[in-house]
């Protein structure tokens, strides 16, 4: 009676959890079990979890950001561990094509920072988990109905990234040596016909984001280029893009014949006195770059008068995670009001938020408006009317690899 007893209750137990398979007797949680859990139970398997986040690691501040503050409230909050690695764009694209390729069970990271043609491109090799934002509490307070951040690059984000982080394409001058600072593309060929070897962009992810810019600007302004690629409107307004950069190359930085390939060495030229110019896809950069010392208290940042990008950036699950629950944990506290306040201090990073902040309870409004203003870079609602929305993907992946066959090879 004892021994029928017992097996009646284990028969119970199983049975009363059949719908929480982490509790199932004792059967290893699945990727797909996390997305029928409850929040509760998806943060009891989160915790003892080492999320391993592939991000880009090109900024001290950012860096000190997820290693003094994420990483130990991760810890602290929530028993995740949070390892940070570099990876990002093509790298990080390669890495899991590698991985799909091989046929790899589980992936070696976690969760990724992406966005725009990054994002397309692992949506294509199907490399992403989801779609899981409506899984996460904070995704109540995420301004989805801000299309700047509703879309990325064009693209329905559909659940399978997260808003992270708000950003503008702002242009930074040291106003010692730069009183009258160029607002347009003719003022700014005029400037450096002037003033030759004090002007030049990289050819990564920001020099790129300037070029979408000028193609906008000569395609019409906002909206030209909005919706689908369209390669006739592209090779039509590019040839015209490529025609102003051929007579803005010999005047460039070493004359054109070689470009910075990041945006860090930019900044490096600009804080040497090399070039009295760079740029940032932060617009709220220039602010921290000051107190790092690694810029002058004069620099100053503006945004040209056609307009600039304003993209965001996002938060993704990589398809095959080892660890999602973990991943799902980390997103929801990177999306929640604490760290989105703690990120858009200009002493900690700038990073505008993607919250809805005037429906988050109090006293959340109340303590985003008393941020500190920035004190060198424009106020974000001088520049809103110059945000231009970011092109479709392909726009950029054409315009990186034509830049090197109309402009580098001329």
């Amino acid at each position: 009676m004892r021994r029928a007893s017992h097996a009646w209750l284990s028969l119970c137990l199983c049975g009363s959890v059949a719908s929480f398979p982490s509790l199932a007797c004792g059967r290893r949680v699945t990727r797909a079990d996390v997305a029928s859990l409850p929040w509760a139970e998806v943060e009891k398997q989160a915790r003892g979890q080492t999320v391993t986040w592939a991000m880009w690691q090109g900024d001290a501040f950012i860096n000190a950001y997820v290693q003094n503050f994420l990483a130990p409230r991760l810890q602290e909050g929530f028993g995740v561990t949070l390892k940070a690695v570099s990876g990002q764009g093509n790298v990080l694209v390669s890495a899991l094509m590698t991985e799909k390729e091989a046929n790899k069970a589980e992936s070696e990271t976690d969760m990724v920072w992406i966005n725009g043609e990054t994002f397309y491109q692992l949506r294509q090799i199907d490399a992403l988990y989801g779609p899981f934002t409506d899984r996460l509490p904070s995704s109540r307070s995420i301004d989805f109905e801000n299309p700047f951040v509703k879309l990325d690059f064009q693209q329905e984000v559909k659940g399978y990234e997260c808003p992270w982080g708000n950003v503008q394409l702002a242009i930074i001058y040291d106003s010692r040596r730069v009183q009258d600072p160029p607002r347009s593309r003719e003022a700014l060929l005029d400037w450096v016909r002037k003033h030759p070897g004090r002007f030049t962009f990289d050819t990564s992810f920001t020099g790129m984001t300037l070029l979408k810019s000028w193609l906008i600007d000569i395609a019409g302004g906002q909206g030209a280029l909005a919706g689908r690629f369209d390669v006739e409107r592209y090779e039509r307004h590019s040839s015209a893009l490529w025609s102003y950069l051929r007579e803005l190359k010999p005047y460039l930085w070493k004359a054109g014949e070689t470009y910075p390939a990041s945006v860090a060495e930019v900044h490096q030229l600009f804080a040497s006195g090399e070039v009295d110019f760079t740029m940032s896809n932060n617009d709220g950069e220039v602010d921290n770059k000051i107190l790092q010392g690694l810029f002058p208290d004069s620099a100053r940042a503006y945004v040209f008068d056609g307009g600039t990008i304003q993209n965001t950036h996002y938060l993704g699950i990589v398809k095959n995670a080892r660890h999602v629950a973990g991943a799902l944990v980390a997103i929801n506290f990177m999306a929640s009001p604490e760290a989105q306040y703690e990120k858009m201090k200009p002493a900690v990073w700038g990073d505008g938020t993607i919250l809805a902040v005037d429906r988050l309870p109090a006293p959340w409004p109340q303590r985003f408006a008393e941020i500190p203003d920035r004190r060198y870079a424009p106020k974000r609602a001088d520049i809103q009317a110059k945000a231009l929305m970011e092109l479709a993907p392909e726009y950029m992946i054409r315009l990186s690899d034509d830049f090197r066959t109309h402009v580098l090879a001329k």
